[in-house]
């Protein structure tokens, strides 16, 4: 590869700063480091850098900001909004190498982590620990915590435990010039001034690196109770959510909904057995984690109960093992296998407040008909923390480039007060209708932050603004 004398500069300084064996330029960039699970493409970069301390990140970043050159920060790549895909020119900053889990901290509830972090590898070790790190996505195999935090990412059990930012105390940040801010904080109480770790929890690597976190443990988890059920409409649905959140004391860990023509395409395209026949409108799974899941039957089984009673619902499969509980997500977490048939399609993610769902769904769904008439679409969603998920595809012979189908979506969403991203962030993908959940003043304060962080704007450029 031939490098301009600048530019060779550069390679040869950051191999002095994170050794031979963790830089690669040009054509040894591995193919995997260009994309993320997004369709999203960005350009050709110069190189892949993989530091293994907070000091080698800080040392490349100094040396990006002295040569004017865009970073973007790495971590599993399994976003869906295109936020790790490269700048044209840029160093590619795998966080891979920060991979140590540091500390266990029984007594206070935490656990110190390198931001490289599988979040797998981090439930696993709170488990062996007695404690649970309730954060849970399909992609907890691949994804790391420093993309978690920077994403602020939701996942399965957002209404018991919140989102990503509840369950940080605090943060090691590298900024654009190689400045390092360390806000280790280890209190769930801390008010001396401001908490800026709030600033790059979601900022999708546009304002600084994380390097490291505090996270908070929660008590461990010995089981779960879970059911599926059937539901009449959304209205009732709801009214099961807050049954159930009463007469469990608020210890409903899950709430999953999926809508009639998801709950038939998934059985279709997985081949899995119907628990609950598939004519009715809605279907929830219920999940109920706790210490103890044989002592806390008897409370859940009530809680149908009452609900039976109350006609909320209209019919029921309980899990009578941990097996049939796995059972029961296999069919909500079934939407990759409907994705791969469906190729290609364009994946939702959005919220509305959670009263206003069920008009949501039904005038999106009409509108999308009408435009599109032989468009498959599936509903499905977190549902309990008013996050919705919508596929629709495949749109190749509908509307090939998608802009069509996500304007109609985006235009109901902005209509109902949502936001287009409930939790899987803007970059590159969402970057275009950002302006429908926030306003010019909140966007006009983004940009102020962003210059006064990034002045050169070499981080993770052309994402989210």
């Amino acid at each position: 590869m031939h490098l301009e004398k600048a530019t060779l500069g550069l390679v040869t300084a950051l191999e002095r700063a994170v050794g031979a064996n963790n830089l690669k330029i040009g054509a040894d960039v591995p193919e995997i480091a260009l994309r993320d699970w997004s369709d999203e493409r960005g350009g050709t970069p110069l190189a892949l850098v993989t530091p293994r301390d907070t000091g080698a990140v800080a040392a490349v970043m100094r040396l990006c900001h002295d040569y004017d050159t865009p970073v973007v920060p790495q971590g599993g790549r399994s976003g869906l909004a295109g936020g790790a895909v490269p700048s044209e020119g840029c160093v590619l900053l795998s966080l891979a190498g920060l991979d140590q889990i540091e500390e266990i901290d029984a007594a206070s509830g935490l656990m110190v982590v390198g931001a490289g972090s599988i979040l797998q590898r981090i439930q696993e070790a709170a488990l062996d620990a007695g404690f649970s790190f309730p954060l849970d996505l399909g992609a907890r195999g691949s994804c790391q915590i420093g993309g978690n935090i920077a994403t602020n990412a939701g996942g399965n059990r957002v209404i018991r435990y919140g989102m990503t930012r509840d369950l940080v105390l605090g943060l090691e940040v590298v900024l654009a010039d190689g400045t390092i801010l360390p806000m280790m904080n280890r209190m769930p109480k801390n008010n001396a001034a401001l908490d800026l770790k709030h600033l790059f929890i979601g900022s999708e690597g546009t304002l600084g690196v994380i390097t490291r976190a505090v996270l908070k443990l929660h008590p461990g988890v010995g089981g779960a109770n879970a059911a599926l059920v059937a539901v009449a409409d959304f209205e009732a649905a709801a009214g099961l959510l807050r049954h159930a959140q009463r007469v469990l004391s608020g210890r409903v860990t899950a709430f999953e909904l999926m809508w009639n023509d998801y709950y038939r395409a998934v059985l279709a395209e997985t081949g899995q057995r119907a628990p609950v026949t598939p004519d009715h409108a809605v279907y929830a799974l219920i999940e109920m984690q706790g210490a103890d899941a044989d002592a806390e039957r008897p409370a859940f089984e009530a809680m149908l109960e009452t609900a039976f009673e109350a006609e909320l619902v209209v019919d029921a499969a309980v899990a009578q093992s941990q097996r049939e509980v796995e059972a029961f997500w296999s069919l909500r977490d079934g939407v990759a296998e409907i994705l791969s048939r469906r190729a290609p399609t364009i994946n939702f993610d959005v919220s509305v407040p959670l009263a206003r769902i069920g008009d949501c769904v039904d005038e999106i769904r009409a509108a999308l008909e009408a435009a599109f008439p032989t468009l498959q679409v599936i509903f499905f969603g977190h549902a309990g923390d008013s996050n919705i998920h919508l596929v629709a595809g495949p749109i190749t012979d509908v509307d090939p480039t998608g802009h069509g189908i996500e304007r109609t979506v985006y235009e109901i969403i902005r209509n109902y007060g949502g936001s287009v991203s409930a939790e899987h962030g803007i970059g590159l993908h969402k970057k275009p209708w950002l302006a429908y959940s926030r306003s010019e003043s909140e966007l006009a304060m983004l940009r102020h932050l962003k210059r006064s962080l990034d002045p050169k704007g070499i981080l993770n450029p052309g994402k989210v603004l």
